[in-house]
């Protein structure tokens, strides 16, 4: 069982009425202790799925208290092994995730603009462009296992989900960031070598189908289950990577090479895969029960939901049309 412990400080005067909140929840322990001058330190250990309501309560409680300030830290094990009853253990994993503001702040880490991300965008870039001139997959899949751009992507649906336009903001900086170093490095590639556009490679990211969209929308999906549930980072990195970098490095191939028409198909299946990433992510999270802590934040984040979903479902629509009626060739 997942467990999370929670240092939660506080002035002494509120030692009785954090005890009593506490008591509400599945505790596995409670600790209290003064550590200085008219101040508590009560440290909690939780089941991780009760963490998100803890967290909320404990906000809306004494948010306003001076001093206050709450600090999670993940457990990874416990001496002596933690036994719930069977009906408590049943009610605690009906919600199988980590908190918001877990989720928040892993999220958060990905979108920082710094040289360590631009070189992971190169580094990506330059093992899917050998990959695909050479017309090796195990060389692509290195490339893919980098993965720099999950994040943006993430970012971009949780701050959808939670109203945050700050958070929006940074990512779609950051995101379109590594879109134009993708394809601008890779350009230039094409420019200097000799691209052969025969390739099987790099021809598979030329051509658009509607299997093509549930790839996306199911690499939308683990993507965003990666950060509320702790999947195996690599294994999202591959699946976010198989939708996004290959199609954006090999449309910047066959721009640099002046292969126009192929390049436009490349583009084509990038754009499918933003849209099909963002809209399974967004759709994710609200599953999963992602919502912002207070009611006003919740009707904000309602409203650019639903025009999120409605714009991203609305463009997606307007791709698979036209994959339905272009020809076939």
């Amino acid at each position: 069982m997942a467990i999370r412990l929670i240092e939660i400080y506080l002035p002494e005067k509120e030692k009785r009425h954090v005890k009593e909140l506490l008591d509400k929840y599945t505790n596995i322990e409670i600790w209290q202790d003064r550590i200085s001058e008219g101040k508590i330190l009560t440290r909690i250990l939780i089941p991780t799925e009760e963490t998100e309501s803890l967290l909320d309560e404990l906000e809306n409680r004494f948010g306003d208290t001076e001093g206050f300030r709450a600090i999670i830290l993940q457990a990874d094990a416990s001496i002596p092994r933690i036994k719930l009853e069977e009906r408590t253990k049943k009610e605690v994993e009906k919600k199988n995730r980590i908190s918001r503001e877990e989720v928040y702040a892993e999220v958060e880490n990905t979108i920082k603009l710094s040289w360590n991300f631009v070189l992971l965008v190169l580094l990506s870039s330059l093992l899917i462009a050998i990959g695909m001139l050479e017309n090796n997959f195990i060389i692509v899949i290195g490339g893919m296992v980098i993965a720099p751009l999950i994040g943006p992507n993430v970012a971009l649906s949780l701050a959808t989900t939670l109203g945050d336009m700050n958070l929006a903001r940074r990512a779609v900086i950051t995101n379109f960031l590594g879109i134009i170093v993708v394809v601008s490095f890779t350009c230039l590639m094409g420019l200097i070598l000799d691209i052969n556009p025969t390739t099987p490679e790099l021809v598979s990211r030329t051509k658009v189908g509607l299997d093509n969209v549930l790839v996306a929308l199911a690499a939308g999906i683990v993507a965003a289950l990666s950060y509320t549930t702790r999947l195996s980072s690599a294994l999202i990195g591959v699946m976010v990577a198989v939708a996004l970098l290959p199609p954006m490095v090999a449309f910047g191939l066959l721009l640099g090479s002046r292969n126009l028409g192929m390049a436009m198909g490349a583009m084509m299946l990038l754009l499918i895969n933003i849209i099909s990433i963002n809209l399974a992510g967004v759709t994710t999270f609200l599953a999963q029960g992602i919502r912002p802590l207070t009611w006003w934040e919740a009707e904000k984040a309602r409203r650019a939901t639903r025009v999120a979903i409605a714009l991203w479902a609305s463009l997606l629509l307007v791709l698979v049309v036209v994959i339905l009626v272009s020809p076939k060739s």
